[in-house]
């Protein structure tokens, strides 16, 4: 019979106090002190978990498509679409987060609800800034985040640049010899679909040897939004089962204004062009 594991006989550095340890590495200190509950409600702690995680996923989606964005614009498609798949991935987990919070009941909410004042994951600049990378653009969505000027002036940054699909779009037309009319490349205002760019990626399907790379960039960029899409559907039934069809917490209609949302497509010649193959 073998005595108990000794990590520091089998090699393991033990003592950090002139090192960078695994908790130094990760600011966890900061991080996990970060959870403050402002009621005494148990599933407060959930909820705010839940929220916090959420945002540190959707930081690391901005660093991945802010750079597949770059990728893509200088050509590198292998790049691009690695950190593409990565992004759909990333909201694939943050679906799953949904599955937690739904342990929660209406009950439990309505212990610690009036404790978010008037705070809602419709406020995260994080959010809107992914929406605004991707195309779905709307500058009237930055109204609420004048009182933070510094990411008031980041989102405003964002609708200066051209969207990833507009940077696909540059791809496209580059390939194809065509050109498309400037008014597609919309800055502040979501994209349309339009017609020549359909007939552009049809071109794209209808022959798959020679344009394997924007093939594989399109079923990319609509496995990205078939993610992207079930995420947003996961939250409406998540608030719906949890608050019916109260407003939200920010003033909005809540389950009516997230079903809305549910409408919205960032690529829709490449959900539409299905149609015509």
């Amino acid at each position: 019979m073998t005595g108990a594991y000794d990590p520091q006989s089998d090699g393991a550095k033990m003592s950090f106090a002139q090192d960078m340890s695994y908790s130094d590495y990760l600011a966890l200190d900061p991080i996990l002190g970060a959870q403050k509950r402002l009621s005494p409600a148990h599933d407060e702690m959930l909820f705010i978990i839940q929220h916090q995680t959420s945002e540190l996923w959707m930081r690391l989606v901005l660093h991945e498509l802010s750079t597949a964005r770059e990728a893509l614009a200088q050509g590198d498609f292998p790049s691009a679409l690695k950190m593409l798949s990565r992004v759909a991935r990333i909201f694939e987990q943050l679906n799953n987060a949904w599955d937690v919070l739904r342990t929660m009941t209406p009950s439990e909410y309505t212990q610690f609800r009036d404790d978010l004042g008037a705070s809602s994951g419709f406020q995260s600049h994080q959010y809107r800034l992914i929406e605004f990378i991707l195309g779905n653009r709307n500058r009237a969505m930055m109204k609420v985040h004048e009182h933070r000027p510094e990411l008031h002036h980041m989102l405003g940054q964002e609708l200066t640049t051209r969207s990833v699909y507009h940077v696909a779009l540059d791809q496209l037309a580059q390939a194809l010899n065509v050109e498309f009319e400037t008014s597609i490349f919309r800055m502040d205002t979501p994209h349309v679909a339009d017609p020549k760019v359909m007939e552009a990626w049809a071109t794209i399907y209808k022959d798959l040897g020679k344009h394997w790379a924007l093939y594989e960039l399109a079923e990319k960029l609509v496995d990205l939004e078939d993610y992207f899409r079930r995420w947003r559907f996961n939250h409406v039934t998540t608030v719906e089962r949890i608050i019916g069809f109260k407003r939200g917490t920010g003033g909005t209609s809540g389950v009516r204004y997230l079903r809305k949302m549910l409408e919205v497509e960032l690529f829709p010649e490449l959900w539409n062009v299905r149609g015509q193959l």
